[in-house]
C-alpha cells in the first residue's frame, strides 16, 4: 500500500506554529514542492546557473579564434618637417655654370638679358622637393587571419568545451547537495515537531499523573514523597518540552534559508522507510557514471590533456594570412600604396627551453590528473558502500524499535492500571511514561537518520532527484511518532 507520502500536520506543533507566526500564518509543503522551491530560489542553485551560462558564453567566445579579426584604425601626424630631398646645395655650382656659359661668347649679347631673367627666378627659389608634409592623418582597416596556429586554437576550443561540461557537472554538484540539505532540514524539522507532540504527550501525561496522585495523597493510599516526585517529573518534562520547541524554531529557520523563504512552513511529507532498495553494486555502478564530483575529475584530466597539446602546438610553425588598406587619406604622398595583403610565419628557434619545460610540465599535469582520477573512484565507491551499510542497519533497526514500542505501550497501560489501584508508586508510573517517549523519539530519529542516509547515498550516486521517488514506492512506509 502506498502511504510513505501521507501528510500530516502534528497538533502542538500546529499550534506552536501559530502562536510563533501570528502575523503571518504558517504554510504547509510537501517535499516535491520543497524540492521545486530550492531549486528554483535557492541563491546556491542561481550562482550554479550564472557560471553555466558564463561558461557557455566562453566556449562560443573560442569559436572567434577561427574567424578573422578585422580591425579600423585611424591616425594623425604632425611632423618637425617636411620629408623631401634638398637641392639647394646644387643651386652654386649650376649659378657659375649658367654665368660660365654666358659669358663664353657662346650666346650672342642680345640672348643673355632675357636668358639671365629666365635662370634668375629659378636660382632664387626654394630647391627643397617636398614628397611629405609634415602634416598627414589616415583612416583604414587591417585583418587578420589565422591559417596555422600549431593546433592551439583547436585544443583552445575543445578545452572551452570540457569548461562548460565542467560548469553543469558542478551545477549537478550543487543541485544533488542541496536536495541532501533540503531533506536533512525538511524531516529534521518534521523530526523536531513531532518530539516537541511527544513531549507534550509526556506533560500531558505526567500532568495527569500529577493529579490522581494528589487525589491518591488526599485518600491516604500514597505517600508525599509519591507526589513530589511526580511534580519533579513534570517540571523536568516541561522543561523538555521548552527544549523541544526551540529545537523547531532552529531548524525552521535553517529550512526557510535552503527554500529562501521568510515564511514559517510545515512540512506534511512524513518521514518513511522503504523495506527493499537496489544493491549495493547497482549504486556504485551508478556513481561510476553520475556522480558529478567525478566526472569532474574526469574532465579535469581531459582539460588537462588540451594542456598538452597547448604546449606541443609552441614547437610547431604559425602561419597568418593579413592585409590591409587605407579609406581615406589627408596629405598622404601618393607614393604610399593604399592597400597590401600577405602571409606571415613565425617559427620559434630557441627559447631558453622555456617551450620544453612547459611541455614537460604540462604531461606531469596528466599524471597527477590521472592518479586523483584513480584515488575519487575508490573513495566514491568505499562512501556509498558506507552509506548503503549505515542505511540497511537503520532500517534494520526498526524492527527492534516496533517491538520495543509495543512493548513499551503495554507497560505504560499496565503500570497506569497498577498505580489508580494503589499497586504501583508514581516512579514507577513516570518511568513506564518516559521510556514510551523514549522509544517514540528513538524511532523517530532512526526514521531521520535513515532518510538523511538515504539523501546522501543518492547524492553520492548522483541519483538526487529520484529522492521523491522513493517515498512515493508501495513499499515505503511512514514513520509517524504515534503510529506503526
Amino acid at each position: 500500500m502506498k502511504i510513505a507520502v501521507k501528510t500530516f500536520v502534528p497538533a502542538a506543533s500546529l499550534l506552536f506554529f501559530a502562536q510563533a507566526a501570528a502575523q503571518q500564518p504558517a504554510a504547509t509543503l510537501s517535499l516535491d514542492e520543497a524540492i521545486a522551491v530550492t531549486l528554483a530560489d535557492n541563491p546556491a542553485m542561481k550562482a550554479a546557473e550564472y557560471e553555466e551560462r558564463a561558461a557557455q558564453q566562453e566556449r562560443r567566445a573560442s569559436i572567434g579564434l577561427r574567424m578573422p579579426q578585422i580591425s579600423v584604425t585611424g591616425a594623425y601626424a604632425y611632423m618637425a618637417k617636411d620629408i623631401g630631398f634638398d637641392f639647394n646645395e646644387m643651386k652654386g655650382p649650376v649659378q657659375n655654370l649658367a654665368g660660365q656659359v654666358l659669358g663664353s661668347g657662346m650666346v650672342p649679347p642680345q640672348y643673355i638679358p632675357p636668358i639671365q631673367q629666365l635662370i634668375d627666378p629659378i636660382l632664387g627659389a626654394d630647391w627643397f622637393l617636398k614628397v611629405q608634409d609634415r602634416s598627414l592623418g589616415f583612416v583604414g582597416g587591417q585583418v587578420t587571419m589565422p591559417i596555422w596556429l600549431g593546433g592551439k586554437i583547436n585544443a583552445a576550443g575543445r578545452a572551452a568545451k570540457i569548461q562548460e561540461r565542467t560548469a553543469i557537472e558542478q551545477g549537478n554538484q550543487t543541485r544533488n547537495a542541496l536536495i541532501s540539505e533540503l531533506v536533512e532540514r525538511y524531516f529534521g524539522l518534521s523530526l523536531a515537531m513531532q518530539v516537541v507532540d511527544v513531549r507534550q504527550q509526556v506533560v500531558d501525561g505526567v500532568r495527569k499523573h500529577l493529579q490522581d496522585a494528589i487525589a491518591l495523597e488526599q485518600n491516604g493510599m500514597i505517600a508525599k514523597s509519591e507526589r513530589l516526585y511526580v511534580e519533579f517529573k513534570l517540571a523536568e518534562a516541561e522543561r523538555e518540552l521548552a527544549n523541544a520547541r526551540l529545537q523547531v524554531q532552529t531548524i525552521s529557520s535553517a529550512l526557510q534559508n535552503t527554500l529562501n523563504r521568510n515564511q514559517e512552513l510545515l512540512p506534511v511529507t512524513s518521514m518513511f522507510i522503504v523495506d527493499k532498495i537496489e544493491d549495493l553494486t547497482f549504486y556504485q555502478a551508478q556513481a561510476a557514471d553520475r556522480n558529478p564530483l567525478l566526472n569532474q575529475v574526469t574532465l579535469k584530466r581531459d582539460l588537462a590533456q588540451e594542456g598538452v597539446k597547448v604546449q606541443r602546438s609552441a614547437f610547431l610553425p604559425q602561419v597568418v594570412a593579413m592585409g590591409g588598406g587605407s579609406f581615406y587619406n589627408y596629405q598622404v604622398a601618393g607614393l604610399v600604396p593604399r592597400w597590401a595583403v600577405g602571409v606571415g610565419v613565425n617559427i620559434k628557434i630557441f627559447d631558453g627551453l622555456n617551450r620544453e619545460y612547459k611541455y614537460s610540465a604540462a604531461k606531469q599535469t596528466v599524471r597527477r590528473v590521472g592518479e586523483l582520477q584513480n584515488k575519487a573512484e575508490k573513495d566514491i565507491s568505499v562512501l556509498v558502500e558506507q552509506l548503503y551499510n549505515q542505511l540497511q542497519n537503520y532500517r534494520n533497526q526498526m524492527t527492534s524499535i516496533d517491538a520495543s514500542l509495543a512493548f513499551a505501550e503495554e507497560y505504560l497501560r499496565m503500570k497506569n492500571a497498577a498505580f489508580l489501584e494503589g499497586m504501583a508508586s508514581s516512579s514507577d508510573l513516570i518511568d513506564a511514561e518516559l521510556n514510551l517517549a523514549g522509544v517514540r523519539a528513538e524511532r523517530l530519529q532512526a526514521a531521520f537518520n535513515y532518510d538523511k542516509l538515504l539523501a546522501q547515498l543518492l547524492e553520492a550516486a548522483g541519483l538526487s532527484e529520484e529522492f521523491p521517488a522513493y517515498a512515493r514506492r508501495s513499499d515505503a512506509r511512514p514513520i509517524l511518532f504515534d503510529k506503526k
